[in-house]
């Protein structure tokens, strides 16, 4: 257990206040604004003051119960009550160990992003260098550490950091988290140059995808969504084409440009159940789903298309490892349309608007992101 160092014996950037706000969840639907201590970072431990969380999907199935997150009768509950909620966020570093500063190659006022998980080092898993499937799975926001929704934030020693460039919009620098899942789940994908790969869903990791997999290159990229503002900013992101699947019929469509065979991967990210069975009739045989989704209710399928039809590669895809250094590299290029990606920014007080916003089944956002 880390010993909690004073004002005096860590690096500090500036007095630190001893209370501020955050978030604490209480429950489904029972998040609160709260006055709650400001940490200090014991051995090896740093302390952010925040810049920016976004909004995940999952931050909005787990505040309106999904039993993947409060559990049913088929699995134990996996969140906590008590945490402060938050795991996309970047912020300045501003009280640490001595030791850990120099560790991680930082200063005091330097900016970093950090991965969502806290891996523990010890589980099989870890030991293999698997680390984001790490058997505790540990979680910013979720399991075990507090997240970033308040004003500080504690890293834990065995916290994954990344630096980003102080010239990036915090917001933008937040959107390392989501962009790094995204491009976990085209590794998944494993795109050649001849495929044509379909991307289901516009929204922050189906933006994220379709920049990840034209830095891939392949002979076509097919965005699908409801809306035709995020069909055009899809397009923006690096779709060759796409499909407002509302006036078009994206099975046939997809069939027609590829000589009846069908597309050669499909990468699920709308976490919308009807999304799945559209990718598996849409693939061609021997053809790669992806599933990148955190679904709030059961999905249904005719796994015979699977097996005895296509014979499809089906991978599942979670967080982001080992793509954070590019996220954050393609982030910085600049060639990515941030500010139509980062539509709604929110002060702290505002969460339960932000939330809102991010479940508005009207899709009115893309990229919700607090600003503590």
């Amino acid at each position: 257990m880390s010993t909690t160092l004073s004002e005096t014996e860590a690096h500090v950037a500036a007095p630190l206040p001893e209370t501020m706000t955050a978030v604490v969840v209480h429950g489904p639907e029972d998040y609160r604004l709260e006055t709650v201590p400001v940490p200090l970072p014991g051995d090896g431990e740093l302390l952010l003051r925040v810049e920016a969380v976004g909004v995940c999907a999952s931050d909005l199935k787990c505040y309106h119960g999904a039993a993947k997150f409060w559990g049913d009768e088929n699995r134990p509950a996996w969140a906590q009550t008590g945490r402060i909620p938050g795991h996309e966020f970047v912020g300045r570093v501003v009280a640490g160990d001595p030791a850990a500063l120099a560790r991680r190659g930082l200063a005091l006022g330097g900016r970093v992003a950090c991965e969502q998980i806290v891996p523990c080092g010890d589980c099989r898993y870890c030991e293999r260098g698997q680390y984001w499937m790490c058997a505790p799975h540990a979680m910013f926001g979720f399991k075990e550490f507090d997240g970033a929704m308040a004003e500080y934030a504690l890293i834990p020693e065995r916290a994954l950091t990344h630096p980003v460039s102080a010239d990036l919009a915090p917001q933008h620098a937040a959107y390392a988290e989501p962009l790094s899942c995204a491009m976990h789940a085209v590794e998944r994908a494993d795109v050649r140059f001849g495929d044509v790969v379909v991307i289901a869903g516009a929204g922050p990791i189906g933006l994220g995808a379709i920049a990840g997999v034209r830095q891939k290159n392949p002979l076509k990229v097919i965005a699908l969504d409801m809306s035709d503002d995020k069909l055009e900013l899809a397009r923006k992101c690096g779709a060759d084409l796409t499909i407002n699947i509302t006036t078009e019929d994206a099975i046939a469509r997809v069939k027609e440009l590829t000589d009846s065979y069908g597309a050669d991967v499909y990468i699920e990210a709308t976490g919308h159940p009807s999304a799945v069975g559209q990718g598996l009739n849409l693939l061609r045989k021997l053809g790669t789903y992806v599933e990148y989704s955190v679904f709030g209710s059961d999905v249904t399928v005719d796994w015979s298309i699977i097996s005895d039809d296509k014979e499809l590669d089906v991978r599942g895809a979670h967080l982001g490892p080992g793509c954070w250094p590019a996220a954050i590299k393609l982030l910085e290029s600049g060639v990515l349309p941030m500010d139509e990606i980062c539509t709604h920014q929110f002060p702290l007080d505002g969460f339960q608007s932000a939330l809102d916003l991010v479940g508005d089944t009207a899709g009115a956002s893309i990229k919700v992101t607090i600003l503590p």
